[in-house]
């Protein structure tokens, strides 16, 4: 008896986008609301499905990022972040989503898409909390995203993503304060960033602050790794507190 012929289960592949931006000193991730159907109306994480069989998945996430925020791969920081497939996750079907992050500083208001109904910028504290309810498992795929860009912090040079190209060390502290979501002792903190060799470097010019005498400007610098780390502080009983209340 001939055994039956195997033929592979269909499965359609999308890319998903956590866009990370500082607005106001705060954290703020980019959401649309969906226009169609299956979860029309809702909140979710911009993104869709590959343009035609021969596109790269890379591709398909520059092209996504384009649409929702008009930046090219040269103005903002973009990286794979994880892939999501589990069987139940979407109605349409057995659907697998490869996610990706992408952080730019003080990007512009978004404009929604050809799917979108509309699209705004968020508080993280709010997708975090669930306070800002997302269609399909956009809300586990977010909170993946800002925790890897809260750990990358540590051991990275990605905090000068957020940044424009000149920065001051108290607009890179503001950046870490605002991902990590603590305040950091002014003193400690620029003791870190110049142990860390490599992690910036000062151009030799200053800006003016208002009520203070000038502050230095730096760049990036060429050290992409860093170390000694900058070691995320532990949470206060207080913040702890909050997060299993939200949880």
């Amino acid at each position: 008896m001939q055994d039956d012929v195997w033929s592979p289960p269909p499965v359609l592949l999308t890319v998903d986008l956590v866009i990370l931006t500082l607005k106001e000193s705060r954290l703020h991730v980019l959401l649309v609301e969906r226009g169609e159907d299956p979860f029309r109306g809702m909140s979710a994480l911009p993104g869709g499905f590959l343009n035609h069989a021969g596109e790269e998945i890379l591709d398909a996430a520059h092209r996504e990022l384009s649409e929702e925020t008009a930046l090219t791969a040269g103005w903002v920081h973009l990286e794979q972040l994880a892939v999501y497939g589990e069987a139940g996750r979407d109605p349409r079907g057995r659907v697998v989503s490869v996610a990706h992050l992408a952080i730019a500083p003080r990007l512009p208001d978004p404009v929604a898409g050809t799917d979108a109904a509309d699209a705004a910028w968020v508080p993280a504290e709010a997708v975090l909390s669930g306070e800002v309810e997302l269609a399909f498992d956009h809300r586990r795929i977010a909170t993946d995203g800002i925790e890897h860009a809260r750990t990358k912090l540590e051991f990275s040079a990605l905090a000068t993503a957020f940044c424009r190209e000149i920065f001051t060390i108290t607009e890179l502290q503001q950046v870490y304060e605002a991902v990590w979501g603590t305040e950091l002792d002014t003193r400690n903190f620029y003791r870190k960033v110049q142990a860390a060799k490599g992690f910036i470097v000062p151009i030799g010019t200053t800006r003016r602050t208002t009520g203070g005498r000038p502050a230095r400007l730096y760049r990036a610098g060429p050290k992409t790794v860093l170390f000694p780390p900058l070691i995320r502080p532990a949470p206060s009983a207080a913040e702890e507190n909050t997060r299993k209340e939200e949880e």
